[in-house]
This record gives C-alpha cells, sequence and structure tokens, in this order.
C-alpha cells in the first residue's frame, strides 16, 4: 500500500460503505458539507412522464403524504431519471423506468431524440443544473418543473491533514471551498460534474468514479490504494 493513508469524506458514509476502506487500512474522516431537506410540494398538474435526475428528488417524492392515495394513478406515468439506484428505488416502488442513465445530459439526449412527443413533469432540487430544462425547451418538449427538496451547504473547517477528499456533488466542493483549501490532496469524485466543479477552481488532481454512485467511488479509493 502507498503511504497516503487519511482520508477525509465529504458525506458520512454508510457503516459498510465505511468498513470497505478501513479494511484495507485507510483512516478515514466523515463530516456532512451539506445538508437535504425534503419540501412541502403538491402531486398537481403532473404530465404523462416523470424526470428525476436525483435520489434526493426520487425519495422525497416517494415520501409524499398523498402518494398512496395517487400511487395507481401516478404509476400509469412512464419514468426516465439518472442513476441506478433512482432507477432500483423506483422499480422497487412500482414505477417503469423506460430510460435511466448516469448524467442528466445523456438523459435529455435520449429524451429529445426519442421521446420528443411525451410531456414531463421534473422533480427537481433548488440546485439543479440547467443542462436539463434547457435541452427541453431546445427540443422544444412540453414540461413542467416542481421542486421537491432543498440542499444547503454546511461549510466548516477541517483541522486534520488530510491526503484524499472524496467529493459526491458540485454542491460539496462548494461547501468544501468555502472554509478549506485543497493543495496536493487527492479528490475523488462521483461523477464529471462534481470533477467540473473542481476543474473550475483549477484543481487537477482528480480521479472521477467510472460510474456515478458512492459505491463506486468507495472502489476506485480501495482500487487506488490496496492494488
Amino acid at each position: 500500500m502507498k503511504n497516503l493513508t487519511r482520508i477525509l469524506s465529504t458525506k458520512v458514509l454508510l457503516s459498510h460503505q465505511k468498513q470497505v476502506l478501513t479494511d484495507v487500512g485507510l483512516e478515514v474522516l466523515e463530516s456532512n458539507f451539506i445538508q437535504v431537506e425534503f419540501k412541502k410540494f403538491e402531486l398537481k398538474g403532473i404530465k404523462d412522464n416523470l424526470i428525476f435526475t436525483s435520489q434526493n428528488a426520487v425519495r422525497s417524492f416517494l415520501t409524499h403524504p398523498k402518494l398512496e392515495e395517487l400511487k395507481s394513478e401516478l404509476q400509469q406515468k412512464k419514468v426516465f431519471c439518472v442513476g441506478v439506484k433512482s432507477k432500483t428505488i423506483l422499480t422497487d416502488a412500482g414505477f417503469e423506468v423506460v430510460a435511466y442513465t448516469d448524467y442528466a445530459s445523456d438523459l435529455a439526449e435520449i429524451i429529445s431524440l426519442i421521446y420528443a412527443n411525451g410531456s414531463y413533469t421534473f422533480f427537481s432540487g433548488n440546485l439543479r443544473k440547467e443542462t436539463l430544462p434547457l435541452a427541453l425547451k431546445a427540443a422544444v418538449i412540453e414540461f413542467n418543473e416542481i421542486e421537491v427538496y432543498e440542499t444547503k451547504l454546511n461549510p466548516h473547517k477541517i483541522t486534520t491533514t488530510v491526503d484524499a477528499i472524496l467529493f459526491f456533488s458540485p454542491s460539496g466542493v462548494e461547501s468544501y471551498l468555502k472554509e478549506n483549501t485543497i493543495k496536493k490532496e487527492l479528490c475523488f469524485c462521483i461523477g464529471e460534474t462534481t470533477a467540473e466543479a473542481l476543474e473550475n477552481k483549477h484543481i487537477k488532481n482528480i480521479i472521477i468514479a467510472e460510474h456515478p454512485s458512492v459505491e463506486n467511488v468507495v472502489t476506485e479509493v480501495k482500487e487506488y490504494y490496496y492494488n
């Protein structure tokens, strides 16, 4: 194993995720740099197809107090989502996922090229990127948007020296950099959009997970240091 042994995760990992790293001798520090709050929203004006680009949007939607009452109606609608985890959660809840991709840009392309005749409701968060809405507008696709969760930055100073940092969202990057700097630390990113947030700050020492999930970030770290 290389000398680099102490890593910081910018979100608190699940116990089994952390275990993967500690089992190979890595010291793991954890701290939540963002906070997510589900919002109150109305399930009205829902179009024929549903779009989710984050797990938080999926979870907020599925915990809506009137979901059970409207479930049979909503389950008639087709679903398009980003992330295999979101796809699994939605499928387990009885929804038909027509297409899922790793990135919103890819999902927007599929919808624009193949499913442009449909109408869509996009369930989003307050810090969502413009990628999908701009693509739908450009393709003149009918859609509306319902904001179902809010991401709040939780910046704080890390005084312990670390050798690597795990980032899981652009907002996590933004929050971390409000109180901390990145010099020689290796940055593991959940995906390309998160990596871009670092690159925009002229940070180059970046490794991107093969697929955008927490598990894949953890696997990337393990393979880098252990193999």
